[in-house]
Parts: C-alpha cells; structure tokens; sequence
C-alpha cells in the first residue's frame, strides 16, 4: 500500500509571497480610495523625511539623539524602497531608474552617518526625485486634467533642490575653513545672494574652487530660474492625445491638432 505523499512545505510560503507581492502592487499602483490614501500617507511620511534632511546640519549638534532620530529615518526609508522594489513587476527595471540610486545613495548616508554626513547635503535630492516621481502625481496630480500645476511644479522642485545642495555643500566644505561661513543661514545667503547674481560681496568663497563654484551656481541657478518663469508664464496647454500622431498637448479650445491636423474632440469641464 502506497503511502501519501505529504504537501510540500515550501508552498505555503510562496503563496504567501504572493498575496504580499499583489497586496503592495494594489497599494502602490492601485486607484482605488485605500490605496490613494495609502500613497498620501507615504507622501506625508516623504515630506516629513525631507523636513528632517533640512534640520539636519542644526539637529547634528544634538549627538545623540540625532543619530537616533537618523537611524529610525533610515529604517522608514528602507521598508518603502524594499515594498517598492517587491511591488514592481521587474526588479531589475527598478534598479535601472536614476531615481533608485539617488535613493540608496541617501539611503547610505543614513545607515553610515559618521562617514558619510559631508554627503548628507545630497539628501535633498530626495525632493526632487519625490516631486518628479509617476508615484507622487499618480497620487496627488490625478486631480488635474492639464499639466500646467505638474510642469510648474517640477521647475519649482528643481531651482528648490539646486539652491539646498548648493546650500549644504558650501556648509559641509567651507564652514570652519572660511570666516564667513560660521551657520548653515551663512551658507544659504550666499547661495541665493550667489544665484541671483546680487553679488553684495560680504561672503566670497576663496580660491580659485571657489570662484568656479560661484560661476556654476550663477549659471545653473539662472537657467532653472529662467526655466520656471517660462513654464509659469507660457500659453496654458491641456494634455489631450491625438488619436492620430499622439500629440499630447493642445490649447484648451483647439478643434484640430496642429501637427495633423485632425480634429479633436477635447472634453470642456467647465460646459
């Protein structure tokens, strides 16, 4: 007489996988009311990390409680990239967007502060790859049916991020070693003084270092000015697709598309 064969036990955990697996796809990529306040609550979670980052050159002097305030950071920051690594459908494209490695990069900073807190000012590139992000406007931009408030926004999230880099370089490098740069305030006044070319000249960093630093921060910070004034003030567009050449932006009352000339049928909200 045959005995039974007993169940595997290595499927039960693998079902178990799974159902994780299809639970974070729902809440990160879902539509529904749970997993947009899912998302929201991640936002929040993102903006109040962010909030840290900036504190974090005054925090410092706390010693202590810094360091355990950073690990917990860590820890929160390390769950979310591991759920959204799970969630995505190829790991492998995950870890092709420079967008991951900005965040392993701060990640490393967060777990590692002794050794790398002079690179903790690029931590606020986490804003910029939040505020650029399908995650961020998937949850909060499907309000709007035009771009305009996405584009201005990403311009903003840009020029914001560049002058805090900026702004925690030049106190991470020079604080101590230059005269004039005693605060992190100290540093954030020369960025902004440096990037809208006011050029008061109470604060000059020394060198020739110093003087290219002041060329690219002038230069920079000039095209990412110039760039959102021009996406606040530019004829207001619409993203409506053309069915025939793919078009995606049209004036909100265009009848054909400019490229082919097809005509369009683009829903009026406010009829």
């Amino acid at each position: 007489m045959s005995r039974a064969t007993p169940a595997s036990p290595s499927q039960p955990p693998k079902a178990e996988g799974l159902r994780l697996r299809a639970r974070l796809r729902y809440l990160y990529h879902g539509a529904s009311p749970l997993a947009v306040r899912f998302r929201l609550a991640v936002i929040v979670i993102d903006f109040a990390i962010i909030g840290f980052f900036l504190a974090a050159p005054i925090l410092h002097e706390a010693g202590r409680v810094f360091y355990v305030v950073d690990y917990v950071v860590a820890a929160v920051l390390a769950a979310d990239l591991a759920a959204r690594a799970y969630a995505h459908t190829d790991w492998k494209d995950w870890l092709r967007k420079p967008a991951t490695w900005v965040d392993l990069f701060v990640l490393a900073t967060l777990l590692f502060p002794g050794w790398l807190f002079n690179f903790g000012f690029l931590r606020l590139l986490r804003l910029w790859t939040l505020l650029n992000s399908d995650f961020f406007w998937r949850t909060i931009g499907r309000k709007y049916d035009d771009t305009r408030v996405e584009e201005i926004t990403r311009a903003l999230a840009s020029l914001v991020t560049f002058i805090f880099v900026v702004t925690g370089f030049v106190y991470a490098t020079f604080r101590g070693s230059h005269p004039g740069i005693s605060g992190y305030l100290d540093a954030l006044y020369f960025t902004v003084a440096t990037l809208t070319t006011t050029g008061f000249g109470d604060i000059t960093l020394p060198g020739n270092w110093g003087r290219v630093l002041s060329i690219v921060v002038m230069l920079t910070g000039i095209t990412l000015f110039l760039r959102l004034a021009q996406t606040i003030f530019k004829p207001h567009k619409i993203k409506f697709p053309c069915p025939t050449c793919g078009l995606q932006k049209h004036d909100p009352d265009a009848v054909h598309c400019k490229a082919c000339g097809v005509v369009l049928c683009i829903p009026d909200d406010g009829a």
